[in-house]
């Protein structure tokens, strides 16, 4: 014999279940995990060239604070962190391609396409599906 759930036993587990989603489903994608890994390693850089006050000027530890603020947000799958890394690989890509485009330079290609790869990662729609 099947037995049959009754209409309040149902409805009083699907809260719970709405509240508590597989494991699996919680876990960010580990293609976030990369980009907010690579977003941290630049925030360090920035804040390196700052304070040793030869590459960046002072007012570049704002870019700094918005890259680490995005980075915890992307871990977190949350849609405004979302927005702001992907407003910084897609400039950071194209600065890094138009330095290339003008001196040549093969380090700033390495990272322009980095970064543009990161843009199409982040654009995906598995991607946007899993932010809140």
């Amino acid at each position: 014999m099947t037995e049959e759930v009754s209409p309040k036993r149902q409805s009083a587990e699907a809260p719970s279940a709405l509240k508590n989603p597989p494991i699996h489903e919680r876990l960010p994608l580990p293609g976030l995990a990369a980009i907010s890994l690579y977003l941290l390693i630049l925030a360090g850089v920035i804040i390196f060239g700052v304070v040793s006050g030869r590459h960046y000027p002072f007012l570049f530890l704002i870019f700094a604070a918005a890259l680490i603020a995005s980075c915890a947000g992307l871990i977190l799958l949350l849609r405004w962190a979302w927005a702001m890394a992907l407003g910084a690989v897609f400039l950071l890509s194209t600065y890094d391609l138009w330095i290339f485009c003008n001196s040549h330079e093969g380090p700033a290609l390495v990272q322009g396409l980095l970064n543009l790869v990161s843009f199409l990662y982040l654009v995906r729609p598995e991607v946007r599906g899993k932010l809140r």
